[in-house]
Parts: structure tokens; C-alpha cells; sequence
């Protein structure tokens, strides 16, 4: 038989879309091409085929080699085709078996001496291969997150040779090892930070209803410390946003911890990091930092050393949970649902205008203005991290609460949260707001009064309405009440402090 059909799976964004793998050997000079979109690593499977195949002992033929890969509008690319063309020439030819191959699924890259290298973005691959009931066979070194799905319908091979031998059935391929799902604490606590109990009931209410929170104050005050404590305090991640989360981190080419995958991911890139690196893109695009804190915690310290135009890249994902990147030939989406936590000084000097400070106020006027007011307003809770007070680090405390106990609270009103709407309060569209969110019209009126006052947007107003509702279901309350209204108001120390200046 000259031709033969192989089953393998691109890589394009999270999805794994089906490639099938044509070999047409035909009579004439002896050619090897490639055609069905491929990026240049792909065409260079030619040679590393070749050699693959000479030096595990088969034959490779002499004749005219088309590898068509279908879909031919879909981009390939990497090193992931290597091991389906080669099972596809190896049918062709009749050295295999060729159906045998109608329920399989190959992905690897092949070395010279025929050995399989790991590739990225395995996992979407599995998952993909799941449900179209097929058997994928991957490299040994895709063991583990393959492992993480039950049931796995991978198999692992080292080697080309030992895939040839299970298709005429001298041998077995392994079935990944079950990665098991254990739930682990993260080793920080609360309970470590002394004293800043404002920033901590702040916290408390951001993991309890998913509401951004910007930390503001002088430097070594503990802004960064208590950020880091944030995904402590989050609910664990359902199987379902475990796996999306690693399947991001296996397009990504990034290392999958078999005991630490379940835990919430807790990133922090650099100030100088570019637009590209934070929100993801390149000429094949890739998932940037938003995208590998899905399903957790994107910290940004330091926020006004950022550029500007890299900050107001965040403004759309933040409102859409996914972001688009649009190329020439395809459009990629990457899920993108994080919870955004920035720190920074008030000042270009750090501290604020009283006896410490060494600015102006027009100099630090300049220096929040560094961050557009639009992103400013995309976060729900501001509070300030103030200096400790004399004698705080030398007096006896009592032992201060953990994160364990304040994850119990949170816990329990996310559970009202999604009882009540199916959803946390920060997701809340307008609608839903008054739906499930209704206030009384003297509340209402002082919420306008106050909002006017501290000339806040409407997208404030809906995002003081979301920060009372997380209190009263902190509080256990069926209703908003006027005390809700005012500690969720007390949270604004951004505009608190830009009034200030302006005034």
C-alpha cells in the first residue's frame, strides 16, 4: 500500500484541533516534502525522520514522499509532527501494519537515533484525544501530565522501536502513572505579618468575593508580604479549572509539579516586563502571565515602575476573563480569569506628604499619574498599608489569627455567593446586581451622595455594591445594610488620596 492516513493534534492556543498525517509514496526521483501549512521546524522533520528511521533499522524508501497535513489552513508547528509522519511512511511502505493505526494518535519528536523527545502542550492533547475515544501515544517524558487525567487514554514510549514492537504485539507500551490530587496548604500564612489589620480584613474580603485590591503605602510596610498570603486564603480549585490552568502551563513548555499542581498559581512578573510577556502574543502566539495566573493571582509590585500602555493592556482582560490575539493567518484566545493584586508607594520618595516625605505634591501628582485613571478604576478595594506605630514591633501580641481560620470564613461566603447567583459577587453584571443585590432608597441615595462627593464613575458604584454584598456574606446577612455601605467606602484610599492632591 503506497498511502496511509495517521492521526496526530496541532497546538493552537488550549485547543489540540485534529491533524491527519497523509503518506503518498509515488514512482520518480527520489523526493521528501512536506506541504499543509508547515512552519519551518516542521519542514525540518524531513532529515530528522530519515536519520530516525536508518538508525532503528528500518528501510527508508527510495521514491517520491508527500506528507500532506489536513487541515491545510491550520498552522503546525514544532517538532510534535515528527513521529506521526514517520508512523505514516512506515504504513505506506508496509514495514507496519497500517490498520492498526485507525485508533491511534501519535505526537513526539524524534532524535537521530530514533528516541523520543517530550514535547509542549501534551496535556490538550490527551484531553482532546479523550474525548474522540482514541489512544494517543506520546513520549516517555509527557508521563506525568498525561498522569493527571483519570482515566488516561495515553501511552508512553521511549523509543520508536518500542511503538513498532506493541503494533505487532511483542511488547507493551506503559500506561502513565495516575498523578494523585492531594490538598496542600500553601507554606505562608497570615498570621505571619504583624499588626496591618486593615490590610488584612481587605484581603480577607478580596478572596471572598475575587475582588481586585491595590495595596497602597511606604516602602517595608508588608504590602508584598501580604499579597503573597492571598492565594492561602482562596477556595481549592475544582478538577476542571485544575486541568485548564495546566494545560496552559503545558502549551507554555513549563514544568508540571506533580504535588503542587492543584494549588492556585501566585505570579509576579517583573516591572520591566513587556506588553507581549504580560498579556501573551509573539508571531506564534503564546500565552503571556495573565494567562498562566488563570485561576490565580497576578501580583504586580512596584505597579508605577510599569509602563504605562503594559498597565492599559490589562484593562480588557480584566472585564473578559480571556484575551484575543489576531495574526494574519489565526486567531488564538486564551482564557485569562485572574485576580489582579498591585502594590505601590505614594510618592515618588515613597512615603506621603507629612514630615517623612521629600516630594511635592506636584511631583507626586506626576508620579500617580503614571497610572491611567481607568485602569486605577478596574480595581474594587484600595487600602492603604500604613508604617507601624511606635512600640507595635517590641510589645507582646497575641498569636494572631491564620490563614486557616480566615480561609474557613471565606469559604463559607463564597458558598452563599454561588448558592445565591452561581457565580462569586466581583462577576456580577449589572443586572444580576439588582437582581441580587438590591438597597434601601436612603442607602441608595448616600451611596450617590457619597460617590459624587469622591466623583467616582458609575463602574465605582457597581463596584462598591459588589464589596458590600462580600461583607454581608463575610457577616452572614441577607441584606445590604448602611454599615456595609460605609466600611465598603472606607476601601477607596486611592481616591481618598488623589482628592487630596487635587484639592
Amino acid at each position: 500500500m503506497s498511502l496511509a492516513v495517521v492521526f496526530a493534534r496541532a497546538s493552537l492556543g488550549v485547543a489540540a484541533p485534529l491533524v491527519t498525517v497523509e503518506a503518498h509514496l509515488a514512482n520518480g526521483l527520489p523526493a521528501f516534502n512536506i506541504v499543509g501549512l508547515p512552519e519551518t521546524t516542521v519542514k525540518e522533520a524531513r532529515d530528522r525522520v530519515r536519520s530516525a528511521l536508518l538508525n532503528s533499522g528500518f528501510e527508508f524508501p527510495a521514491r517520491r514522499i508527500t506528507v500532506n497535513l489536513a487541515p491545510a489552513d491550520l498552522p503546525k508547528d514544532g517538532g510534535r509532527f515528527d513521529l506521526p509522519i514517520a508512523m505514516a511512511i512506515l504504513a505506506a511502505s508496509g514495514q507496519i501494519p497500517a490498520t492498526s493505526l485507525e485508533q491511534l494518535e501519535f505526537l513526539g519528536e524524534l532524535a537521530l537515533t530514533g528516541a523520543l523527545r517530550s514535547i509542549k502542550g501534551a496535556l490538550p492533547a490527551v484531553l482532546a484525544a479523550r474525548d474522540s475515544k482514541r489512544i494517543l501515544i506520546l513520549p516517555a517524558g509527557n508521563g506525568i501530565e498525561a498522569g493527571v487525567i483519570h482515566p488516561c487514554p495515553a501511552r508512553l514510549a521511549p523509543h520508536l522501536l518500542a511503538i513498532t514492537a506493541w503494533l505487532q504485539k511483542e511488547g507493551e507500551l506503559a500506561i502513565p502513572e495516575p498523578v494523585i490530587s492531594e490538598e496542600r496548604d500553601h507554606i505562608t500564612d497570615l498570621c505571619d505579618v504583624i499588626g496591618q489589620e486593615a490590610g488584612k480584613r481587605a484581603l480577607e474580603i478580596a478572596a471572598a468575593g475575587e475582588h481586585n485590591l491595590l495595596l497602597l503605602g511606604p516602602p517595608g510596610t508588608g504590602k508584598s508580604m501580604l499579597a503573597s498570603r492571598l492565594p492561602g486564603l482562596l477556595p481549592p480549585m475544582s478538577e476542571e479549572e485544575a486541568l485548564e490552568t495546566a494545560a496552559i502551563r503545558s502549551i507554555s513548555g513549563l514544568n508540571l509539579d506533580p504535588e503542587n499542581w492543584r494549588l492556585r498559581a501566585f505570579r509576579q512578573p517583573h516591572h520591566s516586563a513587556s506588553a507581549v510577556a504580560l498579556v501573551g502574543g509573539g508571531s506564534y502566539p503564546r500565552p503571556g502571565e495573565i494567562s498562566l495566573a488563570h485561576n490565580g493571582v497576578l501580583f504586580l509590585d512596584e505597579m508605577t515602575e510599569f509602563e504605562r500602555r503594559v498597565l492599559d493592556a490589562l484593562r480588557e482582560p480584566l472585564e473578559t476573563s480571556s484575551i484575543s490575539i489576531a495574526r494574519a493567518a489565526h486567531r488564538v484566545t486564551f482564557p485569562a480569569r485572574f485576580q489582579l493584586i498591585g502594590a505601590m508607594n505614594p510618592s515618588p520618595c515613597g512615603h506621603y506628604a507629612d514630615g517623612y516625605s521629600r516630594s511635592s505634591s506636584e511631583q507626586i501628582l506626576r508620579y500617580l499619574s503614571k497610572i491611567s485613571g481607568p485602569f486605577l478604576d478596574r480595581f474594587d478595594l484600595s487600602v492603604e498599608i500604613p508604617l507601624l506605630p511606635p512600640g507595635e514591633l517590641s510589645r507582646t501580641r497575641p498569636k494572631a489569627e491564620a490563614s486557616a481560620q480566615i480561609r474557613k470564613r471565606v469559604l463559607a461566603a463564597r458558598e452563599r455567593q454561588l448558592k445565591r447567583a452561581g457565580k462569586t459577587n466581583a462577576r456580577l453584571n449589572a443586572a444580576e446586581l439588582d437582581k441580587f443585590c438590591p438597597l434601601e432608597q436612603e442607602d441608595a441615595l448616600f451611596l450617590e451622595q457619597a460617590l459624587h462627593r469622591m466623583k467616582l464613575s458609575i463602574r465605582a458604584w457597581h463596584k462598591l455594591i459588589r464589596v458590600a454584598r462580600t461583607i454581608a456574606d463575610l457577616n452572614d446577612e441577607q441584606t445590604i445594610g448602611r454599615h456595609h455601605l460605609i466600611e465598603a467606602l472606607g476601601y477607596r484610599a486611592m481616591d481618598r488620596l488623589l482628592q487630596q492632591l487635587q484639592s
